[in-house]
């Protein structure tokens, strides 16, 4: 039980963790801009929270899916 407990919790890390270590490598690096850009900037990164959310949503399902797979054999 405790092994099956702990690759669980390993693989929710791991698929939670993911995503933000992939948005950290591909990233753009920030331009500064003039203060009146700060809207545009605020809209830039709710759109890279949304994806990041649905990455770490689709690597989860992925997750469970694997994990039922295991519960099965």
């Amino acid at each position: 039980m405790t092994k099956v407990t702990g690759k669980r919790v390993l693989g929710r890390m791991l698929a939670l963790a993911a995503p933000a270590l992939l948005l950290a490598a591909c990233a753009a690096p920030v331009a500064v801009g003039p203060p009146c850009d700060a809207c545009a900037a605020a809209a830039r990164a709710q759109a890279t929270a949304d994806q990041a959310l649905a990455t770490a949503q689709q690597a989860l399902q992925a997750s469970s899916t694997m994990y039922q797979r295991t519960l099965r054999k």
